[in-house]
């Protein structure tokens, strides 16, 4: 009888796993490596996306714009005699020859067509003893002042009396042409934007057959959007214009618009780090908008030729500022643009099918759109692809535009300094009558004493009068406050002086240095800070939810800030030269900025996922710009952006920079505090809200047994899970994201 037969009773001894199945990798340990390797990947991707785009957008602005000097400004010459104009034209290159590039005409006439048509800067027409010289500032009020400057002292030292004339003067309902460039700069955002944000939120709206009349329609829609505020709401545009405006404008969009679908194509989810570049970073430094390409390098005047930023804008000035004169070569740029950019894009779509590829993604890889978890409706998704910048748009134009369109001076302060109290104030009663509004003028006995206060950035300036001991008048500055303000300044006190025949020494307490001649830098480095602390929140709701927590979001936002910090600093300093030295003072200050403003951005983002984006944009960026005394002087623009100054953070920042580096940190206490306000009550208005709604990690793997438990419909996940979870798994449909009811085709 055999010993090996079996019974119920008896099991048989387990089997062996081969050599090949002990060797095999746990596959939970395969999962959790898998697990940890995406989260080591998304985590660096919060560093590495704004790392690309703020520090793409700051060194390019910065590098462009942080050292400006005229160069090869055409000027066009004539006179009574052809011998007169070429011996002017010699001494002319002699006293400035980079900076001019002189030309001879036959007459006045033509001189004077030479700066209307914009092939040249300025004109001059010699008679005898005056010259008349032909500026337009309808083609750039920093085109027209950066050759007055060199021409002005050219012809004084030549003993002519000038005559000027402005060909193209801007109208009074725009009288610093920033209607054409904000317009211009709102509608090439509105042409990238949307298609950058499709690609991951709704992939299916970039075939060709839905995303040509989408592009269409949407360029309409904007067009009417800018025209609407520029026009009826802030009377930039008026009646007869605003037609033709909303035409140039929609082609623009739809350019832009063309170019960024091919960039989807040949880059994918990257597209916009291509287009930001190509079309903001490169196209507003060449658009001829806000500063002259004149004053920048050479670089800018070649691609000024055909970028569509620059086409834009001068097609916009073209018609609002010279009855439509010379837009047509503009026009043309944009529609090649358009029609070579949508040409290639059907040829890599038709070369893509050929090989088996779909054209474009088919998988919506957004995590949170509205607060929530990813919405299984489109409408969702489609809403939030126009909110975002049509609000984005709207609010740009509404704040920005609204606040810089008419800088008038109000209140001022400066102080007027006599021998005397008495004098002083018998002299700021004469003023106050004839400028009523413009100054608010201190009487003060002590010339020390304003210098003091202009140093503390207490004052914008001081008039010395005229003394025994010193005869002349003075008019002490301080130009890294603000250039706007130094410029206004020396133009009225220098006719104060004028008027009186009273010669003026113009003191300057606080020049600027050579890298930063324009002021720039504490535009742009504050601009970085505030960019980068929102951008650390948006980027990382969609890239690393797991971070969400705040647990986790603090030790983040701490790191990424002493990071980016660093990384401003170095753009700012080494790499174009806009700043020089202290560099702890500015690390640590960006620091506090940047945490500050991503905390804020926090609240928001709790609340309304990505359309956190508009509100946040509203307060730190399209309200804080006009109210950082950085562009525009706070003396000059709408009242309540005086009040906005005193508390946002973009105001903080630039202003803490200014203290650093040209005031000895003078008043850098004030501006340090309204950031740590800023950071700690935001933090605090987070922690309140994540009581009240617990924060969803939409990427943290799910149990085993609980996946078990939704599939068998034994458990109803709070609202809280309600999401597409981490490891993929719809928890309301109870299966794997990427099943065909998450892949459903994407075709027309």
């Amino acid at each position: 009888m055999s010993n090996h037969t079996t019974g119920p009773g008896h099991q048989a001894p387990p089997r062996r796993k081969s050599r090949r199945e002990e060797e095999a990798p746990d596959p939970q340990a395969v999962a959790a490596k898998r697990a940890k390797a995406e989260k080591i990947g998304r985590t660096a991707a919060v560093f590495i996306m704004p790392l690309l785009i703020v520090g793409m957008m700051i060194w390019g602005y910065l590098g462009a714009m942080h050292h400006q000097e005229a160069r090869d400004m055409p000027v066009a010459i004539a006179a009574a005699s052809t011998t007169e104009a070429e011996d002017f034209a010699a001494v002319l290159e002699q006293a400035n020859g980079p900076a001019v590039e002189a030309s001879i005409v036959g007459s006045e006439r033509e001189a004077r067509d030479e700066v209307y048509n914009r092939d040249a800067s300025a004109a001059i027409y010699l008679d005898g003893k005056t010259a008349v010289l032909y500026t337009a500032s309808g083609a750039g009020v920093s085109a027209s002042s950066a050759v007055e400057s060199v021409l002005t002292p050219v012809l004084l030292d030549e003993g002519l009396k000038i005559s000027a004339e402005d060909v193209a003067p801007l109208p009074e309902n725009d009288p610093s042409g920033m209607g054409a460039m904000f317009l211009a700069t709102a509608m090439v955002t509105a042409g990238y934007m949307p298609w950058s944000l499709a690609f991951s939120n709704s992939p299916e709206l970039l075939r060709r057959r839905r995303a040509f009349p989408l592009l269409a329609g949407w360029s309409v829609l904007m067009s009417a959007l800018g025209a609407l505020i520029a026009g009826p709401i802030l009377g930039v545009l008026d009646g007869a214009q605003s037609l033709q405006v909303m035409g140039v404008l929609a082609l623009g969009v739809f350019a832009v618009g063309a170019g960024q679908l091919l960039l989807t194509r040949l880059f994918g989810a990257m597209a916009v780090i291509p287009g930001m570049f190509l079309f903001m970073v490169l196209g507003q430094p060449a658009s001829n908008l806000g500063m002259s390409i004149h004053v920048l390098p050479e670089f800018y005047t070649f691609l000024h030729q055909f970028l569509p930023m620059p086409a834009l804008g001068e097609a916009l000035r073209s018609v609002m500022y010279f009855n439509g004169d010379g837009a047509g070569i503009h026009l043309l740029i944009l529609v090649g643009g358009a029609v070579a950019a949508l040409l290639l894009t059907n040829v890599l779509d038709a070369v893509r099918t050929a090989k088996g590829k779909s054209p474009t993604p088919t998988e919506v890889n957004v995590a949170g759109l509205h607060g929530g978890p990813r919405p299984k409706r489109r409408a969702w998704r489609y809403i939030t692809l126009g909110a975002i910048p049509l609000g984005m748009i709207g609010i740009m134009l509404a704040f920005m535009l609204g606040a810089m369109q008419s800088p008038a001076v109000r209140d001022m302060p400066v102080a007027v300094v006599g021998s005397t109290i008495e004098q002083a104030e018998q002299t700021v009663a004469g003023l106050e009558a004839d400028m009523e509004g413009m100054f608010d003028f201190t009487a003060l006995d002590d010339a020390g004493e304003a210098e003091a206060l202009i140093r503390e950035q207490e004052l914008a300036g001081a008039f010395v009068l005229p003394s025994q001991e010193n005869p002349q008048a003075v008019l002490y500055t301080a130009q890294a406050s603000g250039n706007s303000a130094v410029q206004v300044l020396t133009t009225v006190f220098g006719q104060v002086a004028g008027a009186q025949q009273l010669p003026l020494d113009h003191q300057e307490l606080a020049p600027l240095p050579e890298g930063d001649n324009v002021g720039m830098a504490a535009m742009y480095l504050g601009m970085g800070w505030i960019m980068a602390g929102f951008m650390v929140i948006i980027v990382g709701d969609t890239a690393a939810p797991h971070a969400r927590r705040l647990k986790n979001l603090l030790p983040l936002v701490a790191g990424y800030s002493a990071f980016m910090s660093a990384v401003l600093y170095l753009i700012a300093g080494p790499f174009t030269g806009a700043v020089q030295g202290h560099f702890w003072s500015l690390w640590g200050t960006g620091m506090l900025a940047i945490s500050a403003v991503a905390m804020f951005s926090t609240i928001f983002s709790r609340l309304m996922g990505m359309i956190a984006m508009l509100p946040i944009l509203a307060v730190v960026m399209f309200l804080g710009v006009p109210a950082s005394n950085a562009s525009l002087s706070i003396y000059m623009v709408p009242e309540a952006f005086g009040w906005l100054h005193g508390i946002l953070p973009m105001p903080a920042a630039t202003e803490a920079i200014r203290s650093i580096l040209y005031f000895d940190a003078a008043g850098l206490g004030t501006h340090l505090t309204t950031l740590a306000i800023w950071g700690l009550a935001s933090l605090a208005v987070v922690m309140v809200l994540d009581q009240l709604k617990p924060v969803v990690d939409f990427l943290h793997p799910v149990p085993e047994e609980e996946l078990a438990a939704l599939k068998g419909g034994k458990h109803q996940p709070k609202a809280a899970e309600a999401a597409v979870l981490p490891n993929g798994v719809d928890a309301e449909a109870g299966q794997p994201a990427g099943t065909e009811r998450e892949k459903e085709p994407l075709g027309v």
